[in-house]
């Protein structure tokens, strides 16, 4: 790494946002998110994997901006990615998740579901891969006391695990009544389902100055902004500046909803 590039790498923020790499001939090879993008940034220089070692290569100027919420960044990240194109970005660029969250029945109850993703149009939520996949449901289960075994997370002919520890109601041993348990697992489903679903949340700003805005629209991703946090509710929406909707976007709204 020549002296130039390390003065340029300890001049970085500890900050949420987006960081970018160029080559000597300013080509953008590369975009990238980070809660504290100083030390994200270092160890793309300190990795042995073959992205770090061509970034390594090829990299001489770093570019920054900070965004103050790490859901900010990510939504500016994804956008930018799309449009760029960026070489050393190929897994970022796919247009589909491998692995979607669905809804099955078993016995009358409402199963949340781990399976390949084929398009379908019916899935909860998307994910890159597995470990998020279940990480995710996991999550869920345990937030809506809903049943491991029914959810595919725990084998067995008896009684799960949640159930001897009081966080399942015997869903699994048919002592809860598919009626009762579906009404949770249909609470999940309105509080992150998008259909008709507006709201604007308000997320740290880049300065203890100003917030941050991200607005969804009647189902619809809108955009998001920065403002002064004295900002009139009224004259929020005037500060969001309009990007495009799509399925990774909506990911990144679903996973920052069910973490919510």
């Amino acid at each position: 790494m020549t002296a130039a590039l390390q003065a340029m790498i300890e001049r970085l923020p500890g900050l949420p946002g987006v960081y970018f790499f160029y080559t000597q001939h300013d080509d953008l090879v590369y975009i990238g998110k980070s809660i504290h993008i100083r030390k994200r940034v270092q160890q793309h220089f300190q990795g042995k994997d073959n992205k770090s070692r061509k970034i390594q290569r090829t990299v001489t100027r770093i570019a920054y901006e900070p965004m103050g919420s790490e859901l900010i960044a990510l939504l500016y990240e994804s956008d930018l990615i799309k449009r760029h194109q960026p070489l050393y970005n190929c897994s970022q660029r796919r247009t589909m998740d491998p692995f979607g969250l669905y809804i099955q029945h078993e016995n009358g109850y409402k199963a949340l579901r781990i399976a390949n993703n084929q398009e379908r149009g019916d899935e909860v939520i998307t994910f890159a891969g597995m470990t998020e996949a279940k990480n995710t449901l996991y999550r869920l289960t345990e937030k809506y006391k809903l049943c491991p075994k029914i959810n595919g997370l725990y084998k067995t002919r008896s009684a799960c695990f949640h159930y001897q520890i009081k966080s399942c109601y015997g869903a699994c041993i048919d002592q809860e009544s598919p009626e009762s348990y579906n009404q949770r697992v249909d609470t999940f489903l309105h509080a992150h389902r998008f259909e008709g679903f507006t709201k604007l949340f308000e997320v740290e700003g880049r300065s203890s100055a100003e917030k941050g805005l991200v607005y969804i629209e009647r189902g619809i991703y809108r955009g998001f902004g920065f403002c002064a946090r004295e900002t009139p509710g009224d004259q929020l929406l005037k500060h969001i500046a309009y990007r495009a909707d799509n399925k990774d976007v909506r990911r990144i709204l679903m996973r920052y909803l069910i973490s919510g």
